[in-house]
């Protein structure tokens, strides 16, 4: 099932019907053990949608995010470790990312809060100060509290790759800030796990004409999601549950950078499609 958030409303898409419920907590909605189960059971309870329904999930959407944190994983797909290394060649930091791909401890970092985080047709930002800026498309997984993976998403890390290609100790400066972070369109609760065949799709479009697109399975991430979610709650709680973006495998080339009115199209397979336009702040 998928659930969309619009205020304090959430739809609920299962099976071929809408449902609706208005004046809910998203935080107590979705931050439970078992969740596919909890919800299905408790769909009767729900109004259901049945006038243009189509439209409804076409629109814009609020970020599927409570009080929950984002955190981000890095350098779990060989392409985003050579990436890192061709930007960080020039200041003598390649072998840094070459050392977190092969170490036992994955690269673990805060993303966002709700508050620069932007749903599916809102505006990400790239930094005046950065010259070189991409989109980075991810498979985001939401973890309850008590550290079991419940649902996903699709993930939008925005990266300034120059700001972090001078220094790796600028990662925060480089990941975060407003509008630096997309999640959505929608939660996807499944009754069973994603499929390691799942593929995510990215397409820039600048002027109407396609600039850049790739895809990858999630099969070509050198960790596991419980891998990542273990070292995630070694030693931090989250007493609502968290995101955590799993990682990029798809880079553009360093001739790339992005413009501002750019739109990016994220799909995953199941999830749907995260649309986002380019801003600048």
């Amino acid at each position: 099932m998928k659930l969309y958030k619009k205020d304090d409303s959430v739809f609920i898409v299962h099976g071929n019907e809408v449902f609706y419920k208005s004046g809910v907590c998203w935080d107590n909605i979705v931050n439970r053990k078992n969740l596919f189960q909890q919800l299905k059971e408790e769909l009767v309870a729900y109004d259901v949608v049945k006038d243009n329904v189509e439209f409804l999930l076409q629109g814009k959407w609020d970020a599927p995010i409570g009080s929950q944190e984002i955190w981000a994983s890095g350098v779990t797909y060989r392409r985003s470790r050579e990436a890192r290394m061709e930007e960080s060649q020039l200041k003598e930091g390649a072998d840094f990312y070459d050392l977190v791909y092969n170490a036992e401890r994955p690269e673990l970092f805060f993303k966002a809060l709700a508050q620069r985080t932007v749903g599916n047709l809102g505006q990400v930002n790239i930094r005046k100060d950065s010259l070189w800026n991409v989109p980075e498309p991810e498979l985001t997984l939401f973890i309850s509290s008590e550290g079991t993976i419940e649902g996903y998403t699709v993930g939008n890390d925005m990266s300034s790759r120059s700001i972090e290609g001078e220094n790796p100790l600028y990662l925060p400066q480089a990941k975060v800030y407003e509008g630096c972070a997309s999640i959505g369109p929608c939660l996807y609760v499944p009754e069973f796990s994603l499929s390691h065949n799942t593929e995510i799709k990215i397409f820039i479009t600048r002027s109407g004409k396609v600039i850049y697109s790739d895809c990858i399975a999630i099969n070509q991430m050198k960790r596991s999601f419980d891998e990542l979610v273990g070292y995630l709650y070694k030693s931090c709680e989250f007493p609502n549950g968290s995101f955590l973006m799993t990682g990029t495998g798809m880079v553009p080339g360093n001739d790339f950078t992005l413009e501002k009115q750019d739109e990016i199209r994220i799909h995953i397979d199941e999830i749907g499609t995260l649309v986002n336009y380019v801003g600048c702040i």
